[in-house]
């Protein structure tokens, strides 16, 4: 499978699976690595999928990576549900992989910026697999009607980072706010982290990030 994967020093004993954002690929989150606690990095394998190449509507049909389609500005208008499901189940076999290679599946963290958040907090919350951890950056919620139905309980009490920017111009931190109050409300144990920044990644956060993969992971 077609993925960036960084391999720890010592025996891996947990995983990171982690999602790019829209028109980026693998190597975009790779650098953060060095920057978590070396307690986590010293035997956590991180596996940074590319997305495949499909082309985007909202960018005039330009051909990208992408984990599904986005035909309108409000991201929950026309969802791609094809796209979406593809891409689930492009998590599920990383999830496997990992597990193949000897990973617990509660000691997999499935984490995700953006488009690829959006496709963590879709593909983890209706897995079969108890995983350690869901990791929901700069996001939403997909296809948020059909989550009550869909939900697996293998991770109904799964820990959510949610990470958001309060001047985000792409997914607007309301629309990520609703997306942690609808999870709340349906039980899920979200801790909520918002940042003075845009559409992207704060040192501040990866702090909060790393302190989050120690507990989810110890």
């Amino acid at each position: 499978m077609d993925a960036i994967i960084v391999e720890p020093p010592k025996q891996a004993t947990a995983s990171v699976i982690w999602l790019h954002g829209l028109g980026a690929n693998g190597n975009d989150f790779e650098p953060i690595v060095p920057e978590l606690p070396s307690e986590i990095t010293q035997s956590t394998r991180f596996v940074f999928p590319n997305a495949p190449m499909r082309p985007i509507t909202i960018n005039g049909g330009m051909v990208m990576r992408g984990w599904y389609d986005i035909e309108a500005m409000d991201l929950t208008q026309r969802q791609d549900i094809t796209g979406t499901k593809d891409s689930q189940q492009l998590v599920d076999n990383f999830i496997g992989q990992e597990m193949d290679m000897g990973i617990a599946s509660d000691k997999i963290i499935l984490a995700g910026f953006s488009q690829g958040g959006a496709i963590a907090l879709y593909a983890g919350l209706r897995s079969a697999h108890k995983l350690a951890g869901i990791m929901a950056l700069s996001t939403y919620l997909p296809f948020a009607d059909s989550l009550p139905e869909e939900r697996h309980p293998a991770n109904n009490d799964t820990s959510i980072f949610y990470g958001h920017g309060d001047f985000d111009p792409v997914i607007p931190v309301a629309q990520g706010e609703q997306s942690y109050r609808l999870l709340s409300t349906l039980g899920y144990q979200v801790a909520w982290h918002n940042y003075a920044m845009e559409h992207s990644v704060y040192p501040e956060e990866i702090k909060d990030i790393g302190q989050w993969l120690v507990k989810c992971l110890s």
